[in-house]
């Protein structure tokens, strides 16, 4: 690990499930009692905007009663304590990153306290209700304001980033995420593609685990900080 500079970390549900956030899709296949297809896609939200509005709301008003756990809070100190490049690319969309210090961080699926105007294309930090219909305070436009959060069918953000950080990291790490949901279930192998070490660490082997180096099965809250600490102690 002596020649280890560049780190790209992604992380998904896993990571923030210990931190009591829901699972994207629970063992029966809903979110938070609700089909994905009602409430995660463009579709969902122009056939019914107040369930779509009111659904994230609801999401955004339940992460003011969720912490940090500590995988996120060493992840935060590898962010302040690492010398060479490091981006966290998130699949999740909370802000428990944020909470627990990393700085170095991108959101790939969009967040929850962040809102999308329609009518101008302004996207800022938002708090409140979006099915109230506020008026966007870049064009004055009301009712037009959707969760800034990548829905099925949509791109993904800053994948030109991503991709860049990918062909120039010695390692890759994947934490918390069930290796199923492209293209993050891809960046594994784009890693290595370029040399990359790549590690694992997940509940249960994810479905691209056999792409890995190394996988480490067990609670992010406990194996995250034991890596970070061995990686900043050399």
């Amino acid at each position: 690990m002596a020649d280890i500079r560049n780190i790209v970390v992604l992380t998904g549900a896993g990571i923030s499930a210990e931190s009591g956030v829901p699972t994207f899709r629970g063992p029966d296949g809903l979110w938070e009692g609700h089909r994905v297809e009602d409430v995660a896609t463009p579709q969902a939200y122009a056939r019914d905007p107040d369930l779509v509005l009111d659904f994230y709301d609801q999401r955004r008003a339940k992460l003011h009663t969720v912490e940090p756990n500590p995988a996120h809070d060493a992840l935060g100190r590898l962010d302040a304590e690492w010398p060479g490049e490091l981006l966290i690319v998130t699949q999740n969309v909370d802000d428990l990153h944020e909470r627990g210090g990393a700085k170095r961080l991108l959101h790939m699926h969009g967040e929850l306290k962040s809102g999308w105007c329609l009518a101008c294309g302004d996207r800022r930090p938002f708090e409140g209700k979006m099915a109230e219909r506020p008026t966007c305070p870049a064009c004055g436009a009301r009712g037009h304001i959707r969760p800034d959060i990548v829905w099925f069918g949509e791109m993904p953000y800053q994948m030109e980033r991503i991709e860049a950080a990918l062909s120039t990291c010695d390692l890759f790490v994947s934490i918390g995420t069930s290796g199923a949901v492209y293209p993050a279930a891809g960046f594994v192998q784009s890693a290595r593609q370029f040399g990359a070490q790549t590690l694992e660490m997940n509940l249960d082997p994810s479905e691209g685990s056999f792409f890995f180096h190394e996988s480490r099965m067990g609670k992010a809250g406990e194996l995250v900080p034991e890596w970070v600490e061995g990686l900043l102690s050399g």
